[in-house]
């Protein structure tokens, strides 16, 4: 592992060194980046190459970024030497005398310790196995498929010039377009093959430069050799069939005349000693040579693609072949133990890393990216550990049969313990493990001082149906002995009476961490009966460990309680299903929740003190000093909102209220009171204001979830938790406007399913003995989406294998269990887990029939949604799952079952605050500050990640699209690609954002002129979204709009068609989107010779228009001469036809109705939301009233500095005033253009005419102008930049949020929030 971490922290390294955007490093990123030296290096056989370097490297980071040169590869146990001396690899470059640009570093042969001389095999294994596409399937995870698709070897990025040696040579396309398959065409009846979701890789296999690599039988070596220096012995047998021993030696290596019956380790004759095992081969193996070499000077894999990723991702689909076996020669040379033979301190090494200085950014970018490796391979580690323990090679380390405990690799892990009465048994469990993990990551999130409060690695593991919880091991404690007590403990419900300095530091962090978290110091009953002061709930524990630091130990319940489902004993749920019992007794809040319950409150806030304030004579009068008024209106408005304090808005929560067992002292009954109707009010917001909220960002297209991840997310991004799935349901199932959010009541249904399948799942494969697991996934899967099926076919097929493989008798009760369950029972499972967990009475029927003909679930959508959740991966085969005859889904099918992992996030401060900056910058419309800044942020995650990371993808993307914007679409298309990449490694090849992003890389990859690449990748994306959810969706209508644009003739129409059908069915007929179809199926149906078909469908746009926006409104003018100009041509068809079928003297499409390819790529722009949409008119009333208001202001000014007669007082509270009124008409015209206008992809109210049908005189000019678009340069628009800037910074207030993904991301007020809060609150005065 730590070979490994070396291994990264050289190619982190390299990537420092190179990682150049456009050429140049951001101004400001790092001051130390201005010392880039070049130097030469040659020698330890290796071919002379320019290495660029920072002077304030260490010695040993320029040897790591030398070894993994191409050029020095598989060379290790190298040192580097300048004028003959070697250097310390603990020395600064820019330290060492006569270090300078230009010096020649010499690379020295170092001698070999029997530690190195097993990582130098390991670094020859690493580079003979040869990392190719193929292997993430062979392990289990998501592969990228975007070079295969294009065919296309990724060019050098920009930023990313240096990371490793690439060809950059493209294949040639043909121009042709390609046409789509049958099956991604509107209204196929057919899925698409599953084949097609992962194409055979054009990627070569490495070739074999060996037939076998292993430690030869002679090992170990002798006492007599040992002290001659022999380290191992190596067998080896070359492609020409010889077989040689090889010894390692501190020089080393060199043939010995060992033969499989004789040991003889007298070196050959005629044998030199080579420092590079690889170096002897070639001598010894001819064949080996010429493959090896061929090995190197392969193209390399891009960056992204050949870096592993840092934490799992899953597919649910593996290879076709039984078996695809790859050489492996790290078990047959030990490298396995020789080289990881003592466990990681787990916790040693997350702590240390968090105790590094964070006081330059330097500092914090290395901070950060220790964290996260550490974090990484913990995850990895628990990967490995939970399939070992539960698979049975570990022996728990204690003698309880119900929560037995294990030691693997440094971790501990457990089941959690059997779940109390009052939790919910097993389902209290398991909702235990993940809130104890929700929590670890609120209180690992915090900065500063609170750093120093400590929480354990900690992850969760689930593997055949058990959920083990893994973490590091603690430190010792330390403290005085205390009876009854353990040793260090600090705090916690079962403490007395106990001072000392560690428990006040440990109190004062808690202190601190409570404020940061909204949580309120309370006081409880101990156990003894005396008053106990709690910053936490009853069940946390601190202490202080061995090693110094302070810790805190099960915080599951850090959350504040979600009233409505803790329903007191005695009392019962209401008829409406909102409030009731859950199964489980840990329902909390989640932060989400929490921060904009908090905003809300604040805005109450500062409403009821204006309110007060106009009650007691007007707000100028109670903002004068010493008046008494100001202070009574802040002290009633805290009083009506619930603050906890009654000076200040300060709102705080205890999370041990509506706890079972827990008493409160009688003078807390007051606060206790309080904090019961703050949590009722906060339950109720969810279902009165957040459902609600959600629901119409989904009509919006604000929210456009494809798949249950997109779904949950979305979910709790709004703080609403997946148990009010049924009141989702039930909400949309009475709204008016249900039919348009259909996709979110399949979705949610389909959640609904998955989950509850998921739960009976776990229980059901815990008894399956392990040589019929696969039989029973199988059986299970078939029974959930095939229940028609016959079982008993199925379970006699296993009896029959099983007595093939040699079990009898054993299995068969075993068997009989399993394959007892029929599709009906699963069912009826099902639905009763559904009413207790979500409340649905009723909506699912009897069987998966029923939601197929009623919601339009995919069978194939729910297979990959419960693979996906229970770590099944399945072949890569087409599965008939309607069959009512034989069983869909076979034993054999099931490759694979994969622990699926949660873990924390580590954060990446720097970087996600220049994104931050960024998105800031764009909304402001501000894109050559936004371009610089995003730059910026895009390396420093590539410092921090490799941007290996889901906010690093999202960072690029909306990189690519500002470059886009300013009119570089080769630089967007070479980001894009990249991204593509990460987001198919990192999140998963068919998870909806690569859908996106691929369809974003078919735009940048039109406007270059790739017109067939660009066809592919939107084939792709449309394929996937067939796959994962289907084809009545809002996203597929972006798709095919995208499709009817790059193609033409009849296809070209069938698209189109087909968009404005989902347009007008999910967004309304008079929406603004649907408005834009209608034209682009005009002008489509125009270059068809359709101009009466076209003039229609104009017409339909044009009332949308006029409807929408008014007679007066640029776009209806444009809507207006457009239809004018088809009117026109069709008056011209129709009389040259009623003369006599007279032919036009020009038979083609006039330039004023055929769209231009600037045209095309400006709509292409608009419809996949990489073009803002305009402001509505009520921002422009609202600047035209602050001008008003301004100017009224400078008047005011003018006559008060002539006259003299204005006293300063009475200039700020009109100040005051006049602030407040603008920010009233701020949000008022905000909240009006939340509505059909902001948000939405594909929206467009300008631009998307061509020539003759654009704005021509200078005062539409004018107007378009005020809309505040963001224009398009370089065949886009023909608007310069300066213009922009200027357009953009009047409105820079209101500007609309930056689009995300094709879909409009919401600006978000969580920042400003934190702020008011820091501002407004003060240390607990309890």
């Amino acid at each position: 592992m730590k070979d490994a971490a070396k291994r990264r922290s050289g190619e982190q390294r390299r990537a420092d060194t190179s990682q150049q955007i456009n050429g140049k490093r951001p101004g400001g990123v790092i001051k130390e980046d201005d010392g880039m030296l070049s130097v030469k290096v040659q020698g330890a056989g290796a071919d002379a190459f320019e290495l660029q370097v920072n002077g304030f490297w260490l010695v040993q980071d320029a040897i790591l970024t030398i070894l993994g040169r191409e050029e020095v590869a598989p060379r290790t146990s190298l040192a580097l030497a300048l004028s003959g001396v070697t250097l310390d690899p603990f020395t600064e470059l820019q330290s060492i005398k006569g270090f300078k640009a230009g010096v020649t570093l010499r690379l020295i042969e170092e001698p070999y310790s029997p530690q190195s001389a097993r990582a130098h095999l390991a670094r020859v294994h690493e580079l003979l196995r040869a990392a190719s596409p193929q292997d993430a399937l062979r392990e289990g995870r998501s592969p990228s498929i975007l070079n295969t698709l294009t065919h296309t070897p990724e060019l050098p990025p920009a930023g990313h010039a240096g990371k490793g040696k690439r060809a950059n040579n493209r294949t040639e396309q043909p121009n042709e377009a390609p046409p789509p398959p049958d099956y991604i065409l509107p209204g196929a009846t057919e899925l698409p093959p599953l084949a097609t979701l992962l194409p055979s890789s054009t990627y070569t296999e490495a070739p074999r430069c060996l037939v076998d690599l292993s430690l030869s039988c002679w090992n170990p070596p002798p006492g007599s050799r040992k002290l001659q220096g022999d380290f191992l012995y190596i067998s080896v047998q070359t492609l020409e069939g010889k077989h040689c021993d090889i010894t390692s030696s501190p020089r080393g290596f060199y043939l010995n005349r060992s033969t499989a019956d004789t040991f003889d380790p007298r070196p050959a004759p005629s044998t030199p000693v080579c420092h590079c095992l690889t170096d002897l081969l070639s001598q010894l193996s001819p064949q080996f040579k010429h493959n090896f070499s061929a090995l190197r000077h392969r193209p390399t894999l891009p960056t992204e693609e050949s870096m592993s990723t840092p934490y799992p991702t899953l597919s649910w689909l593996g290879g076709t072949a039984l078996h695809s076996h790859k050489i492996n020669y790290s078990c047959r040379l030990g490298l396995e133990q020789g080289l990881n033979t003592q466990a990681p301190d787990w916790n040693e090494e997350m702590q240390a890393a968090r105790d590094l200085p964070q006081t330059t950014l330097e500092e914090r970018l290395q901070r950060e990216k220790a964290l996260l490796q550490v974090n990484s391979a913990f995850v990895w580690a628990v990967t490995q550990g939970a399939e070992k323990v539960i698979d049975g090679f570990v022996d728990p380390v204690n003698s309880c049969n119900d929560n037995p405990a294990f030691l693997w690799g440094g971790l501990f892990l457990s089941m959690g313990g059997p779940g109390q009465e009052w939790l919910g048994g097993e389902r209290g469990r398991r909702a235990a493990q993940r809130l104890e993990l929700r929590s670890i990551q609120a209180y690992s999130d915090l900065e500063g001082d609170l750093q120093a409060l400590h929480t354990l690695p900690t992850a969760l593991a689930e593997y055949r149906g058990l959920r083990l919880s893994a973490q590091g091991l603690a430190p010792g404690l330390q403290g005085p002995d205390q009876p009854g007590v353990s040793r260090g403990l600090l705090y916690g419900f079962n403490i007395g009476p106990l001072e000392n300095p560690a428990r006040r530091k440990l109190l004062e962090l808690l202190a601190q961490a409570a404020k940061a978290l909204g949580l309120q110091r309370h006081s409880v009953l101990g156990p003894s009966g005396y008053q106990l002061p709690l910053f936490t709930s009853t069940d946390a524990q601190g202490l202080l460990g061995a090693d110094g630091r302070y810790y805190i130990l099960d915080v599951f319940r850090t959350m504040p309680a979600d009233a409505n489902f803790n329903i007191v004993e005695g009392e019962e749920g209401e008829e409406d299903g909102v409030s009731r019992r859950f199964p489980h007794g840990l329902c909390r809040l989640r932060p989400e929740l929490v921060k904009a319950f908090i905003q809300l409150k604040h805005s109450q806030f500062t409403k009821r003190v204006r309110e007060r304030m106009e009650e007691n004579g007007g707000v100028e009068e109670c903002v004068k000093a010493g008046d008494s008024r100001g202070t009574e209106a802040v002290r009633g408005a805290c009083k009506d909102v619930g603050s906890v304090s009654d000076i200040i808005f300060e709102m705080r929560f205890n999370p041990n209220i509506f706890s079972p067992g827990v008493q409160f002292p009688s003078s807390e009954s007051s606060a206790v009171s309080l904090q019961e109707t703050l949590l009722k009010e906060a339950a109720a917001f969810i279902v009165n204001d957040q459902i609600p909220a959600f629901v119409n960002d989904c009509l919006q297209g604000s929210e456009i979830p494809i798949d249950g991840a997109t779904l949950r997310h979305a979910l709790h991004q709004k703080g609403i938790n997946l148990r009010y799935l049924g009141h989702l349901i039930s909400s949309i199932s009475q709204s008016e406007h249900k039919d348009r959010l259909r996709h979110i009541t399949r979705l949610a249904y389909g959640e609904v399913v998955v989950r509850c399948a998921r739960r009976i799942f776990s229980g059901y494969i815990q008894g399956v003995e392990l040589a019929s697991l696969s039989a029973a996934a199988s059986h299970f899967l078939c029974c959930l989406v095939a229940p028609h099926f016959n079982p008993a076919s199925n379970g006699e097929e296993s009896k029959k294998r099983s007595r093939r493989r040699g079990h009898k008798g054993g299995g068969a009760a075993d068997s009989i269990a399993w394959s007892s369950l029929s599709g009906n029972e699963l069912w009826s499972l099902i639905c009763q887990d559904a009413l207790e967990t979500y409340g649905l009475k009723q909506g699912l029927g009897s069987n998966v029939d029923y939601l197929v003909e009623q919601y339009g679930i995919q069978r194939l959508s729910l297979l990959r949604e419960i693979c996906l959740k229970t770590g099944i991966q399945l072949r890569l085969r087409d599965y008939v799952l309607d069959n009512r005859n034989k069983a869909p889904i076979a034993a054999d099918d099931v490759l694979n079952l994969l622990p699926v992992v949660k873990h924390i996030t580590m954060t990446t401060t720097d970087a996600s605050r220049a994104f931050q900056a960024a998105q800031n910058s764009l909304q402001k419309g501000l894109l050559e500050q936004a371009y610089d800044q995003l730059k910026e942020a895009a390396y420093l995650f590539g410092r921090v990640c490799d941007d290996l990371h889901p906010e690093a993808c999202h960072c690029l993307s909306t990189l690519a699209r500002v470059a886009y914007l300013q009119g570089h679409p080769a630089e967007a298309r070479s980001v894009q690609l990249r991204v593509v990449v990460i987001s198919e490694r990192v999140l998963g090849f068919d998870h909806p954002n690569t859908i996106q992003q691929y369809a974003l890389l078919a735009v940048y990859m039109f406007a270059g002129g790739e017109t067939a690449l660009a066809l592919r990748c939107l084939y792709r994306a449309k394929l996937l979204m067939l796959t994962v959810h289907g084809e009545d969706h809002p996203y597929t209508a972006v798709l095919d709009s995208s499709l009817g644009l790059m193609l033409q003739g009849e296809q070209s129409l069938q698209y189109m068609q087909n968009a404005l059908k989902l347009n007008t069915s999910f967004r309304g007929a008079m929406d603004l989107t649907t408005a834009l179809n209608h034209h682009l199926l005009a002008q489509r149906m125009c270059v068809a010779g359709d101009y009466r078909g076209g003039m229609t469908q104009e017409k339909e746009a044009h009332n949308i228009f006029q409807s929408q926006c008014g007679e007066n409104h640029p776009q209806t003018k444009c809507s207006s001469d457009f239809l004018k100009a088809i009117t026109q041509q069709a008056v011209r068809v129709e009389r040259s036809i009623r003369q006599g079928g007279a032919e036009l003297t020009d038979s083609s499409t006039p330039e004023s109705l055929a769209p231009t390819a600037e045209t095309t790529l400006e709509q292409l722009a608009l419809v996949n939301g990489i073009l803002k949409t305009s402001y509505s008119m009520r921002i422009m009333e609202f600047k035209e009233k602050l001008k008003e208001r301004r100017a009224a202001e400078e008047a005011e000014k003018a006559k008060a500095e002539s006259s003299n007669e204005v006293e300063v007082d009475e200039e700020a509270t009109v100040s005051v005033k006049q602030t407040e009124e603008v920010n009233e008409t701020r949000e008022e015209s905000q909240q009006e253009d939340s509505g059909v206008l902001e948000d939405k992809p594909g929206e467009a109210e300008s631009h998307f005419q061509n020539g003759d049908a654009s704005i021509e005189n200078e005062q539409d000019a004018e107007s378009s102008t005020d809309q505040s678009e963001i224009p398009l340069t370089n065949a886009v628009s023909t608007k310069n930049q300066s213009e922009s800037k200027e357009v953009v910074m009047t409105a820079k207030d209101t500007l609309e949020a930056a689009l995300v993904n094709g879909v409009e991301c919401k600006a978000t007020e969580e920042v400003m929030t934190v702020e008011k809060q820091a501002v407004t609150e003060t240390p607990a005065q309890n």
